[in-house]
Formats: structure tokens, sequence, C-alpha cells
């Protein structure tokens, strides 16, 4: 998933970074509350986290925005007030949920898949392609009845491309959506991961195809 983060606490920021690109989602990491609200406005988001404390626009007001705006992706709302009234006033905001710190990221994590499961527009499905099977609910991959492993890299490289399936997707939106906009990113390394993926699933009649100068596509390879 694409989540944006609204976190002026360098810490706590660089935590909840780290838990979630290991989980594999893409992350766009915002300390000035304003900036994130222009960025969720022209770019949205899948799921967004956000601090009630931060500079320039808080975090209620951003949530504001938001549901002004109809765009109805979950919102949790981080802060260390913990009265029911401050819950009250965040989720009559439009948040989804509400998180008191200090908290441990495992809850984090499950609130996050708690949302994705209530939301229609991110519910996983099952999804076959070439001679591949993908359960987006558990993130693997199967062929017949064996398990194939990718990376954590090369696994959420395969979830974007086989998102806009027969579609051209451009490198620097795979690198955005891989590493977040605006990440100091060597596109050498789409390029490897992309090569990487390309051989492991060529066996299996599914073929990445590039264009030059518009980007990468994956489909069933042509028998």
């Amino acid at each position: 998933m694409r989540i944006v983060l609204v976190e002026d606490h360098k810490m706590l920021a660089e935590g909840i970074q780290k838990v979630l690109l290991d989980e594999g989602h893409s992350v766009d990491f915002f300390v000035d509350g304003s900036l994130a609200d222009k960025h969720l406005t022209l770019e949205g988001a899948d799921l967004a986290i956000i601090d009630i404390n931060i500079p320039s626009l808080d975090g209620i007001s951003i949530t504001k925005n938001i549901r002004k705006r109809k765009q109805l992706f979950p919102i949790i709302i981080l802060t260390a007030r913990g009265s029911t009234k401050d819950r009250v006033i965040g989720l009559d905001a439009g948040a989804d949920d509400y998180l008191v710190k200090p908290f441990k990221m495992d809850e984090l994590e499950a609130r996050i898949r708690a949302l994705s499961r209530r939301n229609p527009a991110l519910l996983p499905k099952k999804e076959r392609i070439g001679d591949l099977q993908y359960d987006r609910i558990s993130r693997r991959l199967y062929f017949k009845d064996s398990e194939l492993t990718l990376n954590r890299r090369e696994l959420t490289l395969f979830e974007i491309l086989l998102n806009k399936k027969s579609q051209y997707i451009s490198k620097s939106f795979l690198a955005d959506t891989q590493y977040g906009v605006g990440s100091d990113i060597n596109m050498n390394a789409i390029e490897i991961s992309i090569s990487r993926l390309r051989k492991t699933l060529a066996n299996h009649n599914i073929q990445i195809t590039t264009a030059r100068g518009i980007g990468y596509m994956i489909d069933d390879k042509l028998k």
C-alpha cells in the first residue's frame, strides 16, 4: 500500500517507516502539515497515519480536509491525548482509528490490517497470471500447490505491476511507489529488481515487457 505518514517526532517516525517498509509498503513521510495536505490533495494515498500536533496545519484539520475532498482512504490518528473527548473529536473529524502514544508497533500493524480488510477498495483478492496465482490476503505467490518465494522488494514490485496488468508503468512511478515520492534512489536499483523478477517469472508464462522511455508492463506470455 501507499501510506502517507505525517509525524514530527523523528525517532517515532523513523521507527514507523522501518516497520512499514519491512512489510512491503511504500511510505511518503512529512513533518509539515501543510505540505502533507498538499501532497494528499494531488496524490492521495491508500492509507494515512497522521499525528494531531504537527507544525503549520494540525492533524484534525488535515483529516477534515481529506474528507471535504471526498477522499475515502482510511486515516489513523496518532496522539498523546487519550481522553474520550479527544477520541471523539478525531473520529468526528473523519478518522477511522485513533492510536494513543506510546504504542507498540505490532498494534499499529494490526490496526492497518484491520482497516485494509474493512475497506473494499483495499480488500485483497486472488488473481491468476501465467501459471501462477497471487493471494493478496497472505501476499503469497503460488505455482500449483507450492509457494514461489520473492524477496520483499521483488514482491512489492510484482504487486505494483500486477495492479496495472497489461499497462505500462513508468520507472519513476515504480520508484515513487516503492521508496516514497522524492526519494534519492538510483534508478538502476529498479532495473536490477525488474531483471531479477523477469527471470523468475519467465518460467511461469509471465512476461515483463520494457518500452524505452515509457516503462514496464506485466502480462501473460504469448504462446
